[in-house]
């Protein structure tokens, strides 16, 4: 597809990640769109077990292992894409300039745009999701948010935090949020240091493992066995990727910063960026919540968002369009 068939487009697509998981979700689209249904369907069939039960009747904390929220977040996705794509007559290739996905959003992203089947997305993210949890024991990881600082102040506080074991920056989400990844005591040392350097708030986040870490290793090593043997197309449309904050089409490259990512910090600040400074005014963030529209409007007050995924949110989509 030549540069100027997108150049209409100022609309970019964005995918959730894990975090934005809820009881429930999706739900609405299986019970009014049969090609939503359909989604979930092949999801539950690549799994071989119905992950749907767990989503729409919990428990809660079976839907927050990251082995399940990981393949249901993107399912969720896909059933609003499908819907967007039957109901509201959307083509990605015409209708939009890019797609990006936060962490696990990237599969997400990538089967939206045709670059893997739901079944592949499906059966790579189970093990995706599977591998971080076992690369590190649990209680010897951990996450924490640092609010109120810049990237480069949290990268500086996590060096310092570090002192032999691993700490770094692991989602630079938007200004004055960043998210800090490794050793649970090197963590802990780094919410008491970026509060001595004027950060708003430090706290731990309520995760199993240390995501987006050099301790994410053993998981790099897992995808990239896993990648391998997935059939990976071009993408209709330019992916962004996490690990760049850049567009990426070619598939072999795309693996590569699939498996690199496994370790590597989300540059999401930097990817939204980079789409509004390439003429993207619009986001729509399709999937589970609205948590990556709050962080677009903190990155660039003008970008328009809008979230899909839920029936209402189809209708006002449509409604929107035919406006």
């Amino acid at each position: 597809m030549s540069d100027d068939t997108r150049s209409g487009s100022q609309t970019a697509f964005i995918f959730p990640g894990q975090g934005s998981q809820a009881v429930g979700m999706g739900k609405t689209l299986a019970d009014n769109f049969p090609v939503a249904k359909a989604v979930f369907e092949e999801v539950d069939s690549a799994l071989g077990e119905k992950l749907t039960r767990v989503m729409w009747d919990g428990p809660a904390e079976e839907l927050t292992l990251t082995a399940n929220a990981q393949p249901a977040l993107m399912a969720v996705s896909l059933a609003a894409m499908r819907v967007l794509q039957s109901e509201a007559g959307l083509d990605l290739s015409r209708d939009a300039a890019f797609v990006a996905g936060h962490s696990l959003g990237e599969y997400s992203a990538l089967a939206a745009a045709g670059a893997l089947s739901v079944a592949d997305a499906a059966r790579l993210l189970r093990i995706r999701g599977s591998a971080m949890q076992q690369a590190v024991p649990v209680g010897e990881g951990a996450m924490a948010a640092l609010l109120g600082l810049d990237y480069e102040q949290a990268v500086a506080v996590a060096a310092e935090a570090a002192q032999d074991e691993v700490c770094e920056a692991a989602n630079d989400n938007a200004p004055g949020q960043v998210v800090v990844s490794g050793s649970r005591a090197a963590v802990e040392r780094a919410i008491e240091i970026a509060k001595e350097k004027g950060a708003m708030k430090a706290v731990l986040l309520p995760v199993s493992a240390p995501f987006h870490c050099r301790l994410m290793a053993p998981a790099a090593e897992a995808m990239a066995k896993a990648l391998a043997e997935a059939t990976v197309h071009a993408p209709v449309v330019p992916l962004v990727a996490n690990v760049r904050a850049a567009p990426v089409e070619d598939p072999a490259e795309i693996v590569r910063l699939l498996v690199e990512q496994v370790t590597g910090t989300v540059r999401w600040r930097e990817s939204v960026a980079y789409m509004a400074g390439a003429g993207v005014s619009r986001m729509v963030e399709v999937g589970a919540g609205k948590v990556l529209c709050g962080l677009a409007r903190r990155i660039d007050r003008k970008i328009g968002t809008t979230a899909v995924g839920t029936a209402d949110d189809v209708a006002a989509f449509i409604a929107a369009r035919q406006g």
